[in-house]
């Protein structure tokens, strides 16, 4: 289709120019690309990443009959020649011939998300939408590395984590406190950049596990993700650069400290009318509960 083609091409060629080569509208372009999925997209979406997380957990063990076992065990119903169709066109190859050729994460190769935040950082209620991202602290000795997840309602920070590493256990760290916090309903989006962490088999999982719809920013552009930047940018201008921490503990105590005492509970946020975002979380349950 040529739509789906324009949009692959998309980073590479102006819209308007492939508007021309193709023949087609710009605004009829645009208006495919904002249009609801469709069901059967939905669904064929929702198949692809259980096939693909499946894939993994299984360590590339499992081909086309197994999986669709497995999923129809868990409640997805499916055929064997679909899975099989769906595990040729991501290049799922079980490891069950000689001909298994080893390669990175099914995830990390094909598990990209759509942009479906499209930098629209309004929500309506708390858990609708979610940010996340992950920024260095420096150290007189290499550098601490945090993860955090925002609610965009409120702007509030409810997941967090700080390690020597960035890893996928970082990620999955800040995502379980959240969780834990939070009373979590299909259908949310959390959106993050496209960093490997975030493409994990691992951390993919943990989102379907939870009916989460996973959101990504365009390639190499951090503006997509707009929200995270800024809240990074605040903490670093009123708590890491006046007070450099040494090492990883000490980040970790100015961290808590803003985030925890300060940031959620006190700091008035333009978003919020001037308000905190626990205040403004308050304020909304007071009215609609």
């Amino acid at each position: 289709m040529k739509y789906a083609f324009m949009k692959e091409q998309r980073e590479h060629h102006a819209v308007d120019k492939m508007c021309r080569w193709m023949g087609v509208s710009r605004s009829g372009y645009y208006k495919w690309l904002h249009r609801e999925p469709s069901e059967q997209a939905v669904r064929r979406a929702h198949v692809h990443a259980a096939v693909v997380h499946t894939f993994d957990r299984f360590k590339k063990r499992y081909g086309a009959p197994r999986i669709a076992v497995e999923l129809k065990e868990s409640g997805i119903a499916c055929s064997v020649n679909h899975i099989a169709r769906l595990m040729a066109e991501s290049g799922l190859k079980a490891r069950n011939g000689k001909n298994f050729k080893f390669f990175p994460s099914a995830n990390a190769i094909n598990y990209v998300s759509d942009n479906l935040l499209k930098r629209d950082f309004s929500a309506a209620a708390p858990n609708e939408k979610w940010v996340s991202d992950i920024t260095y602290i420096k150290l007189d000795k290499g550098y601490a590395y945090l993860a955090v997840i925002m609610d965009l309602f409120s702007r509030q920070i409810i997941g967090w984590a700080l390690d020597a590493t960035m890893t996928t256990d970082l990620i999955c760290k800040a995502f379980n406190m959240a969780v834990t916090r939070r009373q979590v309903k299909p259908g949310l989006i959390l959106h993050s950049d496209r960093g490997v962490q975030y493409r994990s088999s691992e951390y993919q999982g943990l989102l379907y596990d939870h009916g989460i719809r996973p959101s990504m920013s365009r390639k190499g552009n951090c503006w997509d993700n707009a929200a995270m930047e800024a809240f990074f940018a605040r903490l670093k201008v009123e708590s890491i650069y006046a007070e450099p921490p040494c090492n990883k503990e000490q980040a970790y105590a100015s961290v808590f400290e803003y985030i925890e005492l300060f940031y959620n509970g006190v700091r008035r946020h333009s978003a919020n009318n001037y308000k905190s975002p626990r205040q403004h979380e308050a304020d909304y349950y007071a009215q609609y509960a």
